[in-house]
């Protein structure tokens, strides 16, 4: 099975979110537990990493039309960590400060798009499928089955579409993506790309690849309701049985809270040493040193996405509780202001680091007792996974992957991993999070619960098996006509 993963970004070589885990990390599991032959293809950012950089060698230079303008490309291979990844080289799209972000983003990503599809000419690889990722790449099975439909090079190859978040779409005019995909109006017929008077580049994916997946079955039902379907839930229930969700997993190897260099006190189960770990981030933060006092931990990106318009309509409750807050993260003004202003006020029980610091982000989740994440929407979340591994509790709201990986505990039949609460309401956060302050008092109780997210398998192995009875079920009707009608 040999499948190659265009995304527009991969660890180790480039990262802004869970995307870039998911494409670095599942290629590794596949090939190295199901046999199959899985690549990576993105651009090549200035930002990847010179030492990662350097070991790619050139293998193919060539031009890419887009529109009325002649790109140069170079195609560039390395294999790292056990894959083999290309890069995409056009310095004027891609030697910039950032991935994304720019006035020029769809002539940027349509360009990706237009190479990847001309590098399977020049590199020693023919995939059986081409397995797609969020809006940058969603082109990609519009033209395997239009432009290249008929190509030598091309037929027969599969496309699988994954949606990673569905609100961010790569939504652009209509005359801009006619110049750069040389089209007239029939890009924007029933079967086209149109989108409320725009373009909107994650159709094509949605219309053409022959199976979608998102990263959690309840996200997967979610979507295709209009609450959560971000205007194409119609589209999404039309293709309901070409859609699965399969939830994500992480790398249990890279984060492992027995081997990790940034936590100070190795420890598995063990909530003795784990408390270790908790007096010594109290200590390098300033907080007030105590194991008894339950600590809450957050590392995320701060938007009303995470759901902190809740906690700031009753972190003054919260903080009345017995508890510490470690705060981790940037975004909105109005919620930096928030715990910049407990933090002023509560200093040895509120403490916040604004930006990212990776070290500091894994001695978190192994220092606090719980990890709160009561977002409004998440496709599956990668933090709550992260807690259970590092032996965190989670408390989270009840939607996408959150819904399908913390199960609330359960004080009759002692069942569940966590604590949880349904609708979107700041007052069910706090009770959540008083009830999970009520157990945590009884040490036996307590001792359970992390046992029980101990026991769940967060890895990425259950995933690859779903993934290759997909690639499975869709390789060898390759040859078969596409379902849609197609715009020539």
């Amino acid at each position: 099975m040999k499948v190659l993963f265009a995304a527009s970004e991969a660890v180790p070589l480039a990262k802004t979110g869970g995307l870039a885990d998911v494409a670095g990390a599942l290629p590794k599991v596949l090939n190295a537990k199901d046999g199959a032959d899985v690549r990576v293809i993105l651009p090549k950012y200035e930002s990847i990493p010179a030492g990662l950089a350097d070991q790619f060698e050139k293998i193919a230079e060539f031009n890419v039309q887009l529109g009325w303008r002649g790109q140069y490309c170079g195609l560039l291979k390395a294999e790292i960590e056990g894959v083999i990844y290309y890069l995409i080289d056009n310095e004027f799209y891609f030697k910039r400060g950032g991935l994304y972000g720019y006035g020029d983003d769809a002539e940027r990503f349509v360009f990706f798009c237009y190479a990847v599809m001309e590098s399977l000419y020049h590199m020693d690889f023919r995939p059986d499928i081409i397995h797609c990722h969020d809006w940058q790449t969603g082109l990609i099975p519009f033209l395997l089955k239009t432009r290249y439909k008929h190509d030598p090079a091309c037929r027969d190859i599969a496309s699988v579409y994954t949606i990673h978040n569905l609100r961010y779409q790569g939504v652009f005019g209509r005359e801009l993506l006619k110049d750069l995909l040389s089209s007239g109006d029939e890009l924007f017929g029933s079967e086209g790309i149109e989108f409320y008077g725009a373009g909107n580049c994650m159709m094509g994916g949605l219309r053409y690849a022959d199976k979608l997946t998102t990263v959690s079955p309840t996200y997967a039902h979610e979507i295709q309701t209009e609450w959560y379907g971000e205007k194409l839930e119609g589209l999404l229930r039309y293709r309901s049985a070409d859609l699965v969700g399969i939830v994500n997993g992480i790398d249990t190897e890279l984060f492992d809270p027995m081997n990790d260099s940034a936590v100070p006190f190795p420890y598995r189960g063990s909530l003795a040493r784990k408390r270790k770990n908790k007096l010594a981030l109290q200590r390098e933060l300033g907080l007030t040193e105590s194991e008894s006092t339950p600590l809450i931990g957050i590392v995320s990106r701060l938007v009303d996405q995470k759901g902190f318009d809740l906690i700031e309509a009753v972190l003054e409750q919260i903080l009345s509780e017995d508890v510490q807050l470690v705060v981790l993260g940037s975004g909105d003004r109005q919620f930096e202001q928030m715990f910049r202003h407990a933090e002023a006020n509560r200093p040895g029980q509120v403490r916040t680091w604004f930006g990212f610091n990776d070290g500091l982000a894994r001695r978190i989740y192994a220092g606090s007792d719980m990890y709160l994440m009561p977002s409004q929407f998440e496709p599956c979340g990668l933090s709550q996974l992260l807690a259970l591994r590092y032996r965190s509790v989670p408390i989270v709201r009840e939607t996408g992957g959150l819904k399908d990986t913390v199960t609330a505990y359960n004080e009759f039949t002692g069942e569940g991993n966590g604590f949880s609460f349904t609708n979107y309401n700041a007052h069910d956060l706090l009770h959540t999070i008083q009830r999970a302050l009520q157990f945590y008092r009884d040490e036996e109780v307590w001792q359970k619960i992390v046992a029980n997210g101990g026991k769940e398998d967060i890895s990425w192995t259950r995933s690859a098996k779903a993934y290759m009875s997909l690639y499975s079920a869709i390789a060898p009707k390759r040859k078969e006509n596409h379902p849609w009608p197609v715009t020539s």
